[in-house]
């Protein structure tokens, strides 16, 4: 009995178990996709957010997050825009249609091998119209953005500032540029904003992202299924390259400009600093200018703010600084500085430097 009654025991065990093993079948696919998931959401994180452990875990899970509630807040934010101004005030908005969009555009995409041009929905914020240039120089099949938004593209700490940009009554009309006097050159001055775009594919586990110039203009896009206009940000998006390979910039024009505060804190970048510094304007405004320069040129940099600051509104040239590109190495550059003092308080408002890269 005491040793028949185990074998009993155990054969009621291994009849029960075969549910469990089902249920155990199912929850180990759950925990693979979940550890996938929690894989691809890690691509998205910056590198400076980046830990290991558990903290990287939970710093993944918080990072998306907030993500979500921006792109949800703004996407609201946009149909309430919509709403309230159906047509924005003082613009001449034109309707047009996908094959005219095609053929508008491609004087600019045609003419530059590293354009491509998109017009997203203001209203669902999807993709609407994308040129055929966009899967090469993204490096992707054009399939991945049937019926997709255009935001999901973007590096997650540059939604914001797309959203910023593409506020409706922020922007152009198209048709204001295609008017007899306007030129395709005066079209491209327009306001621009820096973006950094992936495909979709993956380089060593991480997803690719490059930088583009985005000009953005207003147009009414006219959609042949649902037989009505919507409003539409077109985008003419240029891939900016390093200014240091070829085409090189030459070297008497690399130069831009940066304003600070009295504190030191970037005020803002000269869009020009892009392809010399690796940076977008949105990586350095808001932050020190010390914690970008080399440590043996900090109290440099503190001496000439305090020259700055002490001769106020008066220009002057100092010695070189190393400055930290975004790839890790230091660039040297000339300055040449000056401020602006507030009229009313006789204080330096701003301080603005004039750099050249020397090579």
């Amino acid at each position: 009995f005491h040793f028949r009654k185990p074998c009993h025991f155990d054969a009621r065990v291994s009849v029960s178990c075969s549910p469990c093993s089902s249920e155990q079948s199912a929850k180990a696919k759950t925990q693979k996709e979940l550890f996938k998931t929690l894989k691809e959401l890690k691509m998205h994180l910056p590198s400076e957010k980046r830990s290991k452990g558990k903290s990287s875990t939970v710093n993944t899970l918080k990072y998306a997050l907030r993500c979500v509630k921006q792109v949800k807040a703004n996407e609201e934010y946009y149909q309430m825009l919509m709403i309230n101004d159906s047509q924005p005030p003082g613009f001449d908005v034109s309707s047009y249609t996908i094959e005219e969009i095609n053929s508008i555009t491609s004087e600019y995409t045609l003419k530059n091998t590293d354009i491509f041009a998109v017009a997203v929905s203001l209203i669902t914020g999807k993709i609407v119209y994308i040129s055929d240039q966009a899967a090469s120089i993204l490096n992707c099949k054009r399939e991945v953005f049937n019926n997709a938004k255009f935001v999901e593209f973007l590096t997650p700490q540059d939604v914001s500032v797309f959203y910023s940009f593409t506020t409706p009554y922020r922007l152009p009309s198209w048709s204001m540029c295609t008017g007899a006097e306007s030129s395709p050159t005066e079209c491209m001055q327009e306001k621009s904003f820096f973006c950094r775009i992936s495909g979709g594919k993956e380089r060593e586990g991480d997803l690719q992202y490059y930088p583009f110039r985005m000009t953005p203009y207003l147009m009414k896009v006219q959609d042949a299924e649902l037989a009505e206009e919507q409003f539409c940000c077109l985008l003419l998006a240029e891939r900016v390259h390093s200014g240091y390979e070829a085409p090189r910039i030459p070297p008497d024009k690399r130069i831009f400009t940066t304003t600070h505060t009295p504190n030191c804190v970037f005020q803002d970048v000269d869009e020009r600093a892009v392809p010399l510094l690796g940076y977008l304007p949105q990586d350095l405004i808001g932050t020190p200018v010390l914690l970008n320069l080399h440590p043996s040129d900090r109290p440099l940099m503190l001496a000439v703010h305090r020259k700055i600051l002490q001769y106020a509104g008066q220009p002057f040239d100092h010695s070189s600084i190393r400055f930290c590109a975004r790839n890790g190495e230091y660039i040297t550059i000339d300055t040449s500085w000056s401020s602006f003092v507030n009229p009313w308080s006789r204080k330096v408002s701003f301080v603005i430097g004039r750099h050249k890269v020397r090579m």
